[in-house]
């Protein structure tokens, strides 16, 4: 009844394994980019207590998911701007993996079969840039909430694969200089929830 009615096309490129070694500029925004994370003076973030959240949660992205390493990233007041670097065994790629949606026993149906190996093949994978971005999300929700702040995440987030060393190095520098250009930004126009 509800088959692909009220599900949300993927914004990730839909032949990519988003697991694949590689360099991944990602952009996170607060919901309907409401400042949360701080303020821009004099070219520099001032974070708030959320901010801190924000910054901490991502410093321990590499202590949860090996193989990934930090890059350049900011903490601006309406979004986070990173790029994550996955480096993962070639072994761990081509890994089969059991999640519990596909470990189904043999006296299923096969329709049942059939869309249990359709939302595996469209379900985030471990150690995934998808699930490496819910997670964090999850960590800094969870702890802005205990600490009683109101808080919350655009529901999607912006990932852009990264082909080529002129890319990485231009990407950087757009980065490291976002707090200085935010008075032309502020209302950052990319949108977030593509």
């Amino acid at each position: 009844m509800y088959r692909n009615k009220y599900r949300i096309e993927s914004a990730r490129l839909p032949y990519w394994d988003y697991r694949s070694n590689g360099a991944y500029f990602l952009t996170i925004c607060t919901h309907d980019r409401i400042n949360r994370f701080g303020t821009i003076e004099n070219g520099n973030i001032i974070l708030s207590g959320i901010g801190v959240i924000a910054e901490i949660c991502w410093h321990d992205i590499p202590i949860h998911v090996k193989g990934v390493r930090l890059a350049e990233y900011v903490v601006m007041p309406n979004h986070i701007h990173g790029i994550l670097i996955l480096n993962n065994p070639a072994e761990t790629l081509n890994a089969v993996e059991t999640l519990h949606a596909t470990s189904l026993h043999t006296h299923e149906t096969s329709f049942s079969m059939s869309q249990n190996e359709k939302m595996s093949i469209i379900s985030p994978k471990p150690d995934s840039i998808s699930t490496i971005i819910r997670s964090f999300k999850s960590a800094v929700s969870k702890h802005a909430h205990r600490l009683g702040y109101e808080f919350q995440w655009q529901t999607r987030f912006h990932d852009h694969i990264i082909r080529d060393t002129t890319e990485y190095e231009r990407i950087s520098l757009y980065i490291q200089t976002n707090p200085q250009n935010w008075k032309d930004d502020c209302h950052f126009v990319l949108d977030c929830e593509q």
